[in-house]
């Protein structure tokens, strides 16, 4: 019997009550994020600032909100007990819903410009390119992830259990029936879309991580309005999960055509965050994290995939929560202690302890050449993880781990 099925019978008890303070992690986040909340009252935070041996980020990422990093941003304040600073966030996340420059359908984009939002359509991000005297955007940032969406919504939902404010819950409900709509496809969700206004391409294969995250979406939706069409979507999305899972860990997701992905190709989040989004998965599903452990784990951490180059810090944060839920709290410290070496000045940790990561993926959704690194920048997305696993908050279901 591994460890991981063992300590199921004695998983914490949890709870729906955020704490005031948290630790170091906590603290760091409030840091990096209160200077550009405390006079807003919507805005959306840069997800990474330079290096320690850079004088500026590049241009492509230079003015770059993500909404995945924005939305963690939100759901850890709201775990370390700071409402007030998650609450401009959330309002540009809300505000995003309701406004876009060219669609009226409730999408939200894969990032935003960092700064103040308006009470119109919040900018993309975008640079002067003085080569061509053009102003420039990323394909990828203008698209729409069905993941980023889904974490979106999460984001407003622990902000409405935080709140009460019926404006984020009917926020939230836009971003999920738009998931519902526009992405279903075959046993599960497809990727989304990709590419510059008006047209976009659409994403057929899907993800494991993307449906782990529509299934806590719709699930929590059911949970709060009791409509079928949120189970329905939750059943969909955990059709797709209960494919990918392969015995002792999961596939990445499928292809375009629908077949399952490679079988060498690994990700860390796919390992750990279907069962963390579904309370009532089968025990053999928390094997994953013994899976994680043998064949993605690297000293003092854990690596994105499986050529263990380095330590991915935001994966490791996540598998120290994994720990955590699972009742390990050993190496759930142990992780969290070690991350203490990636926390810079600013608050914020950096995303990896190595000059660059690979991920083994692309940065074009629609492409194959395996171009899409992580590097030692402090990073927003990393630092809101480590404040989850140190409060101990699941992201998925907006309870606390006693």
């Amino acid at each position: 019997m591994t460890l991981c099925a063992m300590v199921l019978s004695s998983t914490p008890v949890a709870s729906k009550q955020p704490e005031k303070g948290g630790g170091p992690f906590c603290a760091g986040l409030t840091t990096a994020v209160a200077p550009l909340t405390g006079e807003a009252d919507a805005v959306f935070i840069r997800s990474y600032e330079p290096g320690a041996d850079e004088a500026s980020l590049p241009a492509g990422i230079a003015t770059t909100a993500f909404v995945y990093d924005n939305a963690l941003a939100v759901i850890a304040l709201i775990a370390c007990g700071n409402v007030p600073d998650a609450k401009p966030i959330g309002n540009a996340l809300s505000r995003a819903v309701r406004n876009d420059r060219t669609f009226n359908d409730h999408r939200i984009r894969n990032a935003y410009r960092a700064g103040s939002v308006g009470k119109g359509a919040p900018n993309l991000p975008g640079w002067w390119d003085e080569h061509a005297r053009i102003w420039a955007e990323d394909a990828a940032q203008d698209g729409i992830s069905t993941g980023n969406v889904a974490w979106a919504a999460l984001a407003l939902l622990t902000l409405h259990q935080a709140t009460h404010d019926p404006q984020y819950l009917a926020d939230a409900r836009s971003l999920v029936d738009w998931i519902i709509a526009a992405t279903a496809c075959r046993d599960g969700f497809c990727g989304g879309f990709h590419g510059y206004d008006p047209q976009q391409v659409t994403l057929t294969w899907m993800s494991t991580e993307h449906n782990a995250d529509v299934h806590a979406a719709a699930s929590w939706l059911f949970r709060l309005t009791g409509e079928p069409k949120y189970a329905d979507a939750a059943g969909r999305a955990r059709r797709l999960l209960d494919r990918t899972f392969r015995g002792n860990h999961f596939s990445i997701g499928t292809k375009p055509d629908g077949s399952l992905a490679d079988e060498g190709l690994l990700a860390l989040d796919a390992q750990l965050w279907p069962w963390m989004a579904a309370p009532d998965a089968p025990a053999a599903w928390r094997s994953t994290l013994d899976f994680a452990q043998s064949h993605l784990a690297v000293d003092g951490g854990f690596d994105f995939n499986g050529d263990r180059d380095g330590i991915w810090v935001e994966g490791t944060a996540q598998a120290a929560l994994a720990y955590r839920i699972s009742g390990n709290t050993l190496q759930s410290d142990r992780l969290l202690a070690n991350l203490k070496t990636d926390q810079t000045r600013s608050g914020l940790l950096n995303a990896t302890r190595t000059a660059r990561l690979t991920t083994g993926l692309s940065i074009d959704p629609t492409g194959t050449v395996p171009d899409f690194f992580y590097y030692r920048r402090p990073h927003l997305g990393a630092t809101a993880w480590a404040a989850l696993a140190e409060t101990g908050w699941n992201p998925f279901s907006g309870e606390k781990i006693r």
